[in-house]
């Protein structure tokens, strides 16, 4: 069954050209927390044949956005964000989960750990943290 808030974040992971691109997925959606998956293709790796640094980092913010959002409502923006690199990310498949920490009228602190899966194993790669603020 699709909540409304799950299709409200359909729909806004939809309008991201960027996203689309990728071929990134919304998985969960629900107040306060949300989870991204994205598939690990040739075209995302770096030299040396893991996932760049930057596929991470935008999975992270953007699950940080969507855990923000989801609190603030549809109109926000990452005001700021850090990512610690774990280990590097090989696998089949990324997934972000995002929960957020502490929030008010106009921002979100959130989290987000980024794994990566190689076939049954899931191992950290990435861990982020950001503050997510309403836009305009």
């Amino acid at each position: 069954m699709t909540t409304p808030l799950m299709a409200l974040g359909q729909r806004a992971l939809t309008a991201q050209p960027f996203s689309a691109l990728l071929g990134t997925e919304l998985l969960a959606f629900a107040e306060g927390r949300a989870e991204l998956g994205l598939a690990v293709r040739p075209e995302l790796l770096q030299q040396h044949g893991l996932v760049h640094g930057g596929v991470l980092a935008y999975l992270a913010d953007n699950a940080l956005t969507f855990a923000g959002g989801s609190v603030l409502g549809e109109a926000v923006l990452t005001s700021e964000f850090k990512i610690n690199y774990v280990r590097p990310a090989r696998g089949e498949r990324l997934v972000a989960r995002a929960v957020v920490l502490a929030s008010g009228q106009t921002q979100a602190v959130c989290r987000c750990e980024v794994y990566s899966i190689a076939g049954e194993q899931e191992k950290l790669c990435a861990a982020a943290q950001g503050t997510i603020v309403k836009a305009g």
